[in-house]
C-alpha cells in the first residue's frame, strides 16, 4: 500500500465476526480502529461522559435515558444550559468520526460511519453477513448462553441497530444498495472472508 489515505467503514450483522474482520483488516492495511473508542472520541468532544454514550450506543431512541441517568453520567456539560437533543449527541459522535478520518487511515465499525463520510472518495463500505445458525452459535460463546436466548440478542440488537441507522441515514441497513460489498463470512469463513476483502479492497484503490 502507497501512502494513498483509505477509510474502511463496516457494518455487521451481530454474531457475523464483522467486528473480528475489521480488526484483521485495521492491522493489515495499518489503520487506527475504531469501534468502541469512538464513544470515548464522542465524550471528549460533547464533554458528556463516556458512560452515558456506551448506554445509548447505536440506539435511535437513546435521548430518553438521559432522563434516567444521574448526573455524573453527563460530565462537564451542563445539560439545562444547552440546547440538548438526541440529534446533538449524534452529532457529537459524528464531528468524532470526522476528525479520526482527517487525521489517519481508520477503520470505523458500524455508527453511521459510511453516511457520514459519504463525500470522501477514499472510503469503502462493507457490510458483513453470516449464516444465522452461525451467528446463534457465536453469541452463545460470547455471552454463555442457551440458543434462544441468543437469537432473541440477535434480532432485539438488530432491530435497534438498523432503527439507528435508518433514521440518521436515510438508507436502509445492511441492504447492498447502502454499501460496496456485502459478504456472508459462513461461506469462506473469518480469515479467508478478510482476505477476500483485502483482495477487493487492493483492487479498489490500485494499492500494490
Amino acid at each position: 500500500m502507497n501512502d494513498q489515505r483509505l477509510i474502511i467503514n463496516i457494518g455487521r450483522q451481530i454474531g457475523s465476526g464483522g467486528r473480528v474482520i475489521a480488526q484483521m483488516l485495521a492491522k493489515d492495511f495499518k489503520c487506527r480502529f475504531y469501534d468502541r473508542e469512538l464513544l470515548n472520541l464522542a465524550a471528549k468532544e460533547s464533554g458528556f461522559s463516556e458512560k452515558f454514550f456506551e448506554q445509548n450506543d447505536e440506539q435511535k431512541g437513546f435521548f430518553k435515558s438521559l432522563f434516567h441517568a444521574h448526573v455524573p453520567l453527563l460530565g462537564e456539560c451542563n445539560f439545562y444550559n444547552n440546547d440538548f437533543s438526541q440529534e446533538s449527541l449524534y452529532k457529537f459522535q459524528c464531528d468524532a468520526i470526522r476528525k479520526a478520518a482527517n487525521e489517519t487511515n481508520c477503520v470505523f465499525v458500524g455508527r453511521t460511519a459510511d453516511y457520514v463520510l459519504r463525500d470522501r472518495r477514499d472510503t469503502v463500505n462493507l457490510f458483513i453477513t453470516a449464516d444465522m445458525d452461525d451467528r446463534i452459535s457465536h453469541v452463545c460463546k460470547r455471552h454463555q448462553c442457551d440458543p434462544i436466548t441468543a437469537k432473541k440478542l440477535i434480532i432485539h440488537g438488530e432491530s435497534e441497530r438498523s432503527s439507528y441507522y435508518n433514521y440518521y441515514t436515510g438508507k436502509r441497513w445492511g441492504h447492498s444498495e447502502s454499501y460496496d460489498l456485502c459478504i456472508n463470512s459462513s461461506v469462506l469463513g473469518i480469515e479467508e472472508t478478510e482476505r477476500f476483502i483485502v483482495a477487493f479492497i487492493n483492487k479498489k484503490f490500485g494499492f500494490e
